[in-house]
Parts: structure tokens; sequence; C-alpha cells
């Protein structure tokens, strides 16, 4: 289930101060609505609400529901979110073939890390946490 004005609802965490700097500038550049976003620390996050991406998965690596409901990840959600912010050029490059491998590993090792950098638990523990809470 999306938001049905947006083209794109991207799943975000919301305890991730990286992440709500990203959130914050697609917001603003969001000049017709094309975005919707939904924080997947937040309490109330119910994964069955966004076609079925359990909290974990959420917390790994970043997904975004089209309005048709196809799921995407990883750097796909944000070379879609910039296209539809117009500016798409910028992540243009992530498609090309000496190009994608780069950017897919750095994404990889950034998703793997990203709690750690930002000084959050780890997602075992997070995890954890939040079945403790529900």
């Amino acid at each position: 289930m999306t938001t049905p004005q947006a083209d794109l609802t991207v799943l975000y965490d919301g305890g991730c101060p990286l992440c709500l700097r990203e959130v914050s500038f697609l917001r603003r550049r969001d000049q017709h609505g094309r975005l919707a976003f939904v924080d997947v620390d937040a309490p109330d996050y119910n994964p069955e609400a966004w076609e079925g991406i359990s909290y974990r998965d959420a917390m790994a690596r970043i997904h975004a529901i089209r309005s048709d409901g196809t799921v995407l990840m990883n750097v796909a959600v944000f070379r879609e979110a910039y296209r539809l912010i117009g500016l798409g050029w910028l992540y243009a490059p992530t498609t090309w073939p000496l190009v994608q491998p780069l950017v897919n590993r750095l994404y990889d090792i950034w998703a793997g890390k990203r709690l750690q950098w930002t000084g959050r638990s780890d997602l075992d523990t997070l995890c954890s946490d939040r079945c403790r809470l529900n």
C-alpha cells in the first residue's frame, strides 16, 4: 500500500542522521508531491502495509515502492527518487557498465556499516530491542 498520489514511497530510517538529511533534501526538492516517505524506525511501522518489507530488511538496506507496487532497493531507490525530482542526471552514471558494479559495491559497504558509522546499535540489537517493545 503506498500513498495514492506518490509515484515513489521511500522507506527510511528515521533514527539515522544521514538518512534524515537525505529525506529532508528530497522533500525540499519534490515540487510536485511525487515522493512519500515512511519511517521504518517509527514504533508503528507495519510491514504488511508496505509490501511485507520487514523492519530488519528495511533497516539493512534502503527500499522504496513505486505506485504500481514494484519494490526497489539499494542505489535504484536513489536513482528513481532523484529522477522524480528532476535531478536524475546525478545518478545516471550509476547505470553505466563500468560504474554500476563499483557503485553497487560501495553501497553494499555503506549499508553494512551505516549503523556503526552513525553511532547506532547493530542490526541484531535494534531488531531485538524492537521485538521487546512489540
